[in-house]
């Protein structure tokens, strides 16, 4: 009998639910969407519920399109939105509160506070990250302080702590499994990406029981099996990586030097440095790229908060479009004349600006502007913002990085924004056939653990290309728009 992997993409605005064959094709596929929530100003929030009901039916659809018994499933790989963060109880399983997501801000005094107490450093060497919002350590500190009786109930081990893919697990296995993959737990603040550890000085700066904490484990490991009432039968959970890392391996980077960067909600880009810790001197962040065979692998990376965030914006806040893919054909309409930015610092600038306070503006409006230059403007802002992340890579590297970006997600079916991207990096970018790259890595770690996938070396023979778009700006061209560019976050910062 044919053997499939399921993996399950839980994503930031929707879960995805796909079924890969063995030679790790597309079978069938289910997505749905759920609510966002925006209780306040800067905090965003999910129902773990609505997320959990949207992965169980997208699973079961996927199934049912693909035509197989559950009993092909060799393997459940999942990867999922990194830092949002869900407290759920121990026994029963219920959240005792939304999950608070990643693009929150609502935990930026803490951070102050304890960058004015000077932790950043310590952080920093023990994390590989930065006192932000964005990580999950200063959410979990604010559910314990804010929910009543959470942090006397955490105390008594009573409550678990986990990132979506460990939600997910402890709900597909029906609460026996508390487990994470290193890749997610080296985004919580809580970790040692040196040592492998869950760090006690990092659970002591944030109040944190280790109680609550869950299991590490390799990103190809055995993460238990599902409830067998779920699908009818026991299926095996092989595979988990955050979704940034996920498409890290789906696009085949496992050399040192190696780049991607993935345009989704946010823009993440990762340069792979092999068994090196570096420290970046350009407010990068130092992270696990992946897990294997109890091996960690680390990776620079630089965040973007919007990216395809700020697509949304034009189609659900201004109305200018109707569909994500209209926004390239407007685009091609705009007037050449007009040097419209648009710094979509709408939940604070990430790397390398990491600013939380900062918030979006738009410069070089004129009675003329209209919805083509602010079109051509929200997708500019995700390749300046690329050209950003890469310049203070190579810097922070040192070594020859490789000259090509491997791109994917939504945003990269547009040949236009490849093309500007491509033109204001100075180097060519390659598109895979395959945009989806996160389920195919979740689904390759999964089927790599069940042994019906090849190792990294022979995998990375596999990747295919579908085209490589290759830089046609004069460079005096590019130097003014970058010059423009650097101009407007400049304006934008708080902290000028």
């Amino acid at each position: 009998m044919p053997s499939f992997i399921l993996a399950i993409d839980q994503g930031t605005t929707s879960s995805r639910a796909i079924i890969f064959d063995e030679k790790l094709k597309v079978k069938a596929s289910a997505q749905q969407e759920f609510k966002q929530h925006f209780p306040a100003s800067g905090h965003v929030e999910h129902d773990p519920e609505d997320i959990w009901k949207s992965v169980l039916t997208t699973a079961k659809a996927a199934i049912k399109k693909a035509r197989i018994k559950p009993e092909a499933i060799v393997g459940i790989g999942i990867t999922n939105q990194r830092e949002t963060a869900v407290v759920w109880d121990r026994k029963t399983g219920k959240p005792i509160h939304r999950a608070i997501v990643w693009q929150d801000r609502r935990t930026e005094p803490l951070c102050a506070e304890l960058r004015a107490q000077d932790y950043e450093a310590e952080v920093n060497r023990r994390t590989g990250l930065r006192l932000d919002p964005y990580f999950s350590g200063t959410k979990v500190k604010w559910l314990l302080d804010n929910v009543k009786g959470a942090r006397a109930r955490a105390e008594k081990g009573e409550l678990c702590f986990g990132t979506i893919d460990s939600f997910l697990i402890w709900r597909l296995t029906g609460g026996k499994v508390h487990a994470t993959d290193a890749t997610n737990a080296s985004r919580t603040l809580l970790y040692n990406i040196g040592s492998g550890e869950w760090d006690a000085n990092m659970l002591k700066l944030f109040d944190i029981p280790a109680k609550m904490l869950p299991e590490v484990k390799d990103c190809a490991a055995h993460y238990g099996t599902t409830d067998k009432k779920l699908f009818g039968v026991a299926l095996p959970i092989l595979g988990v990586a955050g979704d940034q890392q996920a498409a890290t391996v789906g696009q085949a980077c496992f050399e040192p030097g190696m780049m991607k960067s993935t345009y989704g909600t946010g823009c993440f880009a990762l340069l792979n440095t092999g068994a090196e810790q570096v420290v970046s001197q350009n407010r990068l962040l130092t992270t696990i790229a992946y897990q294997l065979n109890g091996k960690r692998t680390y990776a620079l990376e630089g965040s973007i908060f919007i990216a395809g965030a700020a697509v949304q914006w034009l189609r659900d806040s201004l109305g200018i479009i109707e569909k994500a893919s209209d926004t390239a054909p407007l685009a091609r309409k705009a007037d050449p004349k007009q040097d419209v930015y648009l710094v979509p610092a709408f939940t604070g600038l990430g790397a390398p600006w990491w600013d939380a306070d900062a918030r979006g503006a738009l410069f070089g409006l004129t009675r003329a502007t209209g919805p083509a230059e602010l079109a051509r403007a929200t997708l500019e802002s995700a390749c300046y913002q690329t050209s950003d992340l890469l310049d203070a890579m190579r810097k922070d590297w040192g070594k020859a990085a490789k000259t090509v970006l491997r791109v994917d997600g939504g945003m990269v079916a547009s040949d236009w924004t490849m093309q500007f991207l491509s033109d204001i990096l100075a180097s060519p970018v390659d598109r895979p056939k395959v945009l989806e790259t996160t389920a195919v890595g979740a689904a390759y770690l999964a089927g790599l653990q069940a042994g019906i996938y090849p190792p990294p070396k022979q995998f990375a023979k596999s990747w295919q290309r579908e085209r490589r778009f290759t830089p046609k700006l004069k460079a005096s061209e590019r130097t003014r728009k970058l010059a423009g560019w650097s101009d407007a976050v400049s304006r934008t910062l708080s902290k000028r």
